[in-house]
This record gives structure tokens, sequence and C-alpha cells, in this order.
């Protein structure tokens, strides 16, 4: 550039919603200045150094993540309980697990209230152990939106395992999380997977038509629809139907045809872009009828998605969708939360509730603004 001054535009810079870019930030933020050019010195190479000896904690961590792979279910249950809780203990646990996970099957079993999901994940697990896999199991339960407490009461269908090693079973509260997940459902799941579960179930609480979380996690999605309770009708809209990869029918004893026809009839027009067709599967979770055909069709969806690298493309975009979701809760704890206190958030809340300020102004501010400054200021009116 011209009198040896040269432009420094690096890409622009912000968090928002979502994953998007944050654009329109002022001139200074984009870096967008001009500099004289001037020459500098290479620094000198890096000395070698010695590797600081790992900490207390450190040992406790990988000690404790030894514990967990070679089957301790107590190990494991605290190790749930800390994920559950979260922090940076939790964090490294699950970084020294991480790369012993990978080898599980993740099965979602997802489904309207009533549906008997928690049944029918019994008899599948049972169904498991029979040919000696080993088998965990997530029961996600609704979290009270008044006490926010959870009955956690999914394992009491499921007592007939509860002396058998080879199961292990979690119960989950939502804890205001929407989407039929808990917050720390995918971290639980890569737990017991680095722990040596190979299969892994896990049931969402009672769904409508849009609690679509499971397949951003699951490997196969199993959708329960019961006879009578207007499933032919849901069959018809567009949501929790499109994430199905195996449809369930269970309590088929109730008179299953109309809807089978209904859910073949949608299916033969409906095109899916990997090419797979789900089959549907009449099922009697109380006698374990159609549990075999419903394991079997498990097995063919699994074969399914590891021939031509259909599998590996599914956990690379599911992948990408964690890293986003987690760049997004880290850049909220890092850049937003030391900013604003409760009456922080009070006073902002009012303003926009008295249409002082508008929320897309504030957010912007507040993005903007440099660490330890406070918060916008609110507007006389």
């Amino acid at each position: 550039m011209a009198n040896g001054l040269r432009r420094c535009t690096p890409p622009d810079v912000g968090i928002a919603p979502y994953g998007r870019c944050a654009r329109g930030l002022p001139p200074a933020a984009q870096c967008s200045t001009l500099r004289p050019y001037t020459a500098f010195a290479m620094p000198p190479p890096p000395q070698p150094t010695t590797p600081a000896p790992p900490t207390a904690d450190a040992a406790k961590i990988a000690a404790w993540a030894e514990a967990i792979r070679g089957g301790d279910s107590r190990a494991l249950a605290r190790g749930l309980s800390l994920v559950e809780s979260g922090g940076p203990q939790a964090e490294a646990l699950l970084k020294a697990l991480f790369p012993h996970s990978g080898a599980a099957a993740l099965i979602g079993v997802t489904g309207a209230p009533g549906a008997g999901k928690s049944t029918l994940v019994a008899e599948l697990a049972a169904a498991y152990r029979h040919w000696g896999e080993t088998v965990g199991i997530l029961a996600v339960d609704p979290s009270s939106p008044f006490t926010h407490g959870a009955i956690l009461g999914d394992r009491i269908r499921m007592q007939r395992h509860h002396a058998d090693p080879g199961v292990f079973i979690r119960s989950m509260a939502t804890r205001g999380c929407l989407g039929g997940l808990a917050a720390a459902t995918s971290e639980a799941a890569w737990m017991l997977d680095a722990a040596g579960r190979r299969r892994i179930l896990i049931e969402t609480v009672g769904v409508g038509q849009d609690e679509v979380d499971i397949v951003q996690l699951a490997d196969v999605t199993l959708l329960l629809l019961v006879p009578g309770m207007g499933d032919e009708v849901q069959a018809l809209k567009a949501g929790v139907m499109e994430i199905a990869d195996i449809f369930v029918i269970n309590k088929a004893d109730r008179g299953a045809e109309r809807l089978e026809q209904e859910l073949r009839a949608i299916l033969g027009l409906a095109h899916r872009e990997d090419g797979w067709r789900p089959p549907i599967i009449p099922t009697v979770a109380t006698e374990a009828k159609g549990i075999a055909e419903l394991q079997a069709a498990i097995g063919a969806y699994l074969d399914f998605l590891a021939a031509e690298g259909r599998g590996a493309a599914r956990r690379r975009r599911r992948w990408r969708q964690q890293l986003e979701r987690m760049l997004r809760d880290r850049a909220y704890q890092t850049w937003v939360a030391p900013r604003l206190g409760a009456e922080d958030w009070e006073r902002l809340a009012g303003d926009i509730e008295s249409r002082r300020r508008d929320p897309f102004t504030l957010a912007e501010e507040i993005l903007r603004s440099p660490a330890g400054a406070p918060p916008p200021a609110g507007r006389a009116t």
C-alpha cells in the first residue's frame, strides 16, 4: 500500500444466537485502521521445557477415568453425577474419557407420554443381554416447572435389571431443558460409551411434535406410536415424525392396522436423502412380542449406516452441531455471564418490558463492551 501503510482487516468478530456471526461492529472492533509498516525481527525459537509433574487433581481424575473404563459401577455413577453438575472437574474427566469412546451404538427411543417407552427399553435391554451385549440406559424424566424436582420413575419399570452388572441404568431430569433430553445427556452417553457399554438406550421424555434433539445424539431413532391416541392425525404433521429411522407401533394388540396403513401411505410419499425406508414394527412390549423383530431392524439400520461411510458422515454432522452448541455455551459463560449480575438482568429486562430500550440494541452493546465495563445503562423516558 502507498506511503508504507497497510490495512489490517481480520474477520468479523462477535457472538450471536444459533451460531450466527454478529456483524455490524464498529470500525475499531473490526480492526480496520491503517497502521504504519515497520520491520521486525523474528522471535527466538522457544526453549525446550520440562513438562510439569501432574497435580494431585490431575492424578485423581486419571485414576477416576481408569476406574470407569475398568467397569467400576460406583465410579461411573459418581462420574455421571459430576457431569450433571458441571464444572472444571467434570470437563477434565470427560477429556480423559473421550478418546476411549466411539464404539457404542446409541439408540434413541422417543414418543408421546404413555406410549410404553420404558417398558420397551427394558425389553430391548433384556434382548441385548441375551446375546451377551453390555447395556447402558439413560432415562430422561421431566422436571417440575414449579419445584424443579423430578420423580425419576422410569427405572420402576426396569427393576428386573437392577441386579444385572451388564446393565447400567441412570435417570436424568430435564432441569428445564427443552427438546426431550437433559442438558448433560450427550456427555453421559460418552461416559457410558467409554465405560464399555456397547448398546446405549436413551429414553426421552414424553414428546410432542417438535422435541427432536434425540436425532442429534442417537445413531438410530425409534419413534413409538400407539393406536387410538390420535397418531393417525399426527402422522400427517411435520416434526417428530420426520426423525424416525424405525417406527414402532406399541400396544399393537389394541388394533394397529389403521395406524400401520396410514404410516405406509405416508412413507410411500416421503423420500429420505440417504435412501433408507423406515420399517414399521408392531410390538406388545408388556408381553415381549415383536422385540426380536425390532432388534433385527435396529441391526439392519446400523449395518446400513456402516456401508459406504453413511455412519461417519452422519456422525460428522452430529459433531458439528455439538461443537456449535458447546461454543455458544462457552461464549456465553466467558463473555456475557461475567458482565451481568442478577440486578443487571432485572434492570435490562425492565427496560425492554417498558419499551425504553429494544433487545437488539442492548445485545449489541453488551457484546461490544470491553471486559470489566459496566452493563448498558437504561434510558430515561
